[in-house]
């Protein structure tokens, strides 16, 4: 087992409503196919008095403030004091946390966002979980399927682990900051406290902590 890889090691799991179902996993990719059905589950089980269902299987906090242009097919659980912004996109498969930004033509789909997330401006977000305070910039997206349709592995120097699926986008530690017009290749595993330059091609296990400013450039935050 590749410890920094872990759920235990990237992500607060008080910060989720997907905390039941990650604690019982080892890594944070064995969720995907996992999410659509426990969003069923747990819809079923909320208090009517604090979320609204609106429409087959969509289930959003009162206090949730959803713009009219944005798109939402369930099964999605939006939190409490979330924005979703003008033309947001968001396809299915969706565990939304409190305090939230999905932003103006934002996509989604088969994802969790632990609390506070911020995906404000132009991101697409596929097969991916995304952290505590995490943050993505203007125009970064994670890209998902392997362009030879190849199952995707986890790699790192000393490691390269057989994930099983065929999509899978980014796994964000908590207080990761993703630069704008950032790519996060399938298979990207990004540490806790990691800021991404702006224009990066990230593919594989980036350190917590640390600075990436582009392949075989990682700095340590302590000595950046």
């Amino acid at each position: 087992m590749e410890k920094s890889l872990t759920i235990q090691a990237l992500y607060d799991l008080k910060e989720t409503m997907a905390g039941t179902m990650l604690e019982g996993l080892t890594y944070p990719w064995e969720a995907l196919p996992r999410i659509h059905d426990f969003i069923l589950e747990l819809g079923e089980t909320l208090s009517p008095e604090e979320y609204e269902q609106r429409g087959e299987d969509i289930w959003i906090h009162r206090t949730a403030n959803i713009f009219p242009s944005a798109y939402i097919k369930g099964p999605v659980i939006i939190s409490s004091g979330t924005e979703v912004r003008h033309s947001a996109f968001i396809r299915g498969n969706a565990l939304i946390g409190a305090d939230c930004v999905v932003g103006n033509s934002t996509e989604l789909k088969n994802v969790i966002l632990f609390n506070h997330v911020q995906v404000p401006h132009y991101n697409y977000v596929g097969d991916s979980i995304l952290g505590y305070m995490s943050h993505m910039g203007a125009g970064a997206i994670t890209s998902n399927v392997k362009q030879d349709k190849t199952i995707v592995h986890v790699k790192g120097d000393a490691f390269d682990l057989d994930t099983g699926c065929k999509k899978f986008g980014a796994m964000l530690g908590d207080y990761v900051e993703v630069g704008c017009n950032s790519v996060l290749n399938p298979g990207t595993v990004v540490g806790r406290d990691t800021n991404i330059y702006p224009l990066s091609m990230v593919r594989g296990y980036v350190p917590s902590g640390s600075i990436y400013k582009r392949k075989g450039e990682v700095s340590c935050k302590s000595r950046a």
